[in-house]
């Protein structure tokens, strides 16, 4: 399945279906079902390198102003809206995270 990290607290606000976009530098053509992961960044009270949900990745474009509510965060010219629908909770396990888009085996 197709995953990425995200640092926390933002991996766990899409597990709980509060932040639906996520900001990136960069683009991707991939849509799909998703596995969000959180990076092993240090989070004091988060769940660290853990895959936390499954989430449908429906669309990514550049990031606009009426982003800033769902994604959390305030608007940045050159940044890029991916945006999630159909966010599914899972049993948190360990993954070891990569950049980008990257493999993990696993089947839900």
């Amino acid at each position: 399945m197709k995953a990425i990290s995200i640092n926390q607290p933002w991996a766990s606000l899409i597990a709980e279906g509060k932040k639906t976009v996520e900001t990136n530098t960069y683009e991707t053509e991939y849509r799909g079902d998703i596995l969000i992961v959180s990076s092993k960044c240090p989070m004091k009270g988060y769940s660290l390198g853990q895959a936390l949900c499954i989430a449908n990745l429906i669309n990514c474009r550049p990031l606009t102003k009426e982003d800033e509510e769902a994604a959390m965060v305030k608007f940045l010219r050159g940044m890029f809206a991916w945006i999630f629908s159909d966010i599914r909770t899972i049993k948190p396990f360990p993954v070891k995270g990569k950049n980008g888009i990257y493999e993990v085996d696993f089947n839900y």
